[in-house]
């Protein structure tokens, strides 16, 4: 009977109802642990998500204080900076941000980075403002908008007319410039400008700034005179042709002065070097009018009569100095005469800048003919 009841138990049905209560509490105990397991389980997720949010809240945090701050924006008021030679993004970086025209300069070098001009900053003067973005402030300090004139003195101006276009054109009153041109230990003159200024204030185009003296401005054109003569080999060149740098700066500002082009200053400066080899007179109307301090391509007969030592009609050999500023070219041409005998040369067309050469005297005549005939519109 036993057995049959315990086979009867197996049953499902019958098992439920002959269950005693002991066995009826082991079930709901092994549900309590259950329910038991869960409970730490949540307390893990809660705790490795407060975690989580304090790792991210953490994170953001350590950002913001490691990550350089930026002003927004394009600022206000104004402020002159100004780029030294040799300055790196990094030098200009820290006037900006002592300057208050940005907020830091780590932002500004990765802003300059960015663009791709860390190696474009150009030494100068800029106008920007306090508190700017610091990609804005890239964009002002394009060379483009640096403060500066740019002046361009023509070649073959006499010294006293390249002052007064550096007055004009500077703003800067001429007095400073002929006070300035009479120190000329001060410009850097080589010892061969016998310290004269004439014929060494090298034209060319200049960019000058609002800081610049009207002696930096003058020294500037040395400089650039001095680098021209280097390139040139004038102390050398002269003394292969017999004659000093002086002297050849005389005769290539001469060679400025009477050439109608570019293309005839070489033609010109072998005439003048004829005349010197063969001891005649230079005869040149350009340094007689300088003398006088005179315009013209022609003197009068009262202009040949001068006393004036640069009267080449009536001294024999150069004139004391220069009598303008040449260029390039003329300096070329004074150091390299193109090979001829030609002993005049007669500008026939002024208007059109066509001067022709002769040997002879004969052909001289003719071409005087024909100056005469021109200007007198015939």
């Amino acid at each position: 009977m036993d057995f049959l009841v315990g086979a009867e138990d197996d049953d499902g049905s019958r098992r439920g109802s002959r269950q005693s209560p002991g066995r009826r509490g082991g079930r709901r105990r092994r549900r309590r642990n259950r329910g038991g397991f869960l409970a730490p389980m949540l307390a893990v997720i809660v705790l490795i998500g407060g975690l989580g949010a304090a790792g991210f809240y953490g994170y953001t945090w350590l950002r913001e204080m490691t990550t350089p701050q930026d002003y927004a924006g394009e600022g206000s008021g104004e402020v002159v900076i100004e780029i030294k030679d040799g300055q790196t993004a990094s030098d200009v970086a820290q006037t900006l941000e002592k300057q208050d025209v940005v907020k830091s300069a780590r932002t500004f070098t990765g802003a300059v980075a960015d663009a791709g001009k860390s190696a474009s900053l150009q030494p100068g003067e800029y106008r920007m403002r306090k508190r700017m973005s610091s990609a804005a402030a890239v964009k002002l300090l394009d060379p483009s908008l640096r403060l500066l004139e740019r002046v361009t003195l023509k070649e073959g101006l006499r010294l006293s007319d390249t002052l007064a276009t550096l007055a004009k054109e500077t703003g800067k009153p001429l007095k400073e410039f002929q006070q300035a041109a009479k120190n000329v230990k001060a410009l850097g003159l080589p010892g061969y400008a016998k310290g004269r200024l004439e014929g060494y204030a090298f034209p060319a185009t200049y960019d000058i700034t609002p800081k610049m003296t009207a002696a930096d401005i003058l020294t500037a054109m040395v400089d650039r005179f001095n680098q021209t003569a280097d390139k040139d080999g004038l102390v050398s060149a002269a003394k292969s042709l017999g004659h000093t740098p002086h002297e050849i700066m005389t005769i290539a500002s001469i060679v400025q002065a009477e050439s109608g082009s570019v293309e005839d200053m070489s033609k010109v400066a072998r005439v003048i070097y004829n005349r010197l080899d063969g001891n005649r007179k230079l005869e040149m109307d350009s340094t007689v009018m300088y003398g006088l301090n005179k315009y013209g391509i022609s003197a009068t007969n009262a202009d040949l009569e001068s006393k004036s030592p640069y009267n080449t009609y009536k001294r024999l050999g150069l004139p004391p100095g220069p009598i303008a500023n040449p260029g390039d070219h003329a300096i070329q041409a004074a150091l390299d005469p193109a090979k001829g005998d030609w002993i005049w040369f007669v500008t026939t067309d002024p208007k059109r800048g066509i001067t022709k050469f002769a040997s002879t005297e004969a052909e001289f005549f003719q071409l005087k003919a024909e100056f005469e005939k021109n200007r007198n519109g015939g």
